[in-house]
């Protein structure tokens, strides 16, 4: 079930910062910044990356989820300081 939500929040993350998504499972945005950035990631194997290449990718997916989740955060502390 937790997998379930974080790939959802994901999605919604990543299609507000203008990706289009094609799946629920999460994993199109991947291939969708790898190749925007012309790096080769396939399904299979990529063992060929480097780190910075994975970071690359990753990196946009991962912050972006972050910076949501804190403006989230914030927006719950905020309301509880109202009550």
């Amino acid at each position: 079930m937790a997998r379930k939500d974080l790939n959802e929040f994901k999605n919604q993350v990543m299609e507000s910062k203008g990706f289009g998504l094609n799946s629920a499972s999460g994993e199109d945005v991947k291939y969708e910044i790898a190749n925007e950035l012309r790096i080769p990631l396939n399904k299979e194997d990529n063992g060929n990356l480097t780190s910075k290449q994975a970071g690359t990718i990753g990196g946009p997916i991962g912050g972006n989820m972050v910076k949501e989740m804190i403006k989230l955060a914030q927006a719950q502390f905020s309301k509880n300081e109202r009550l």
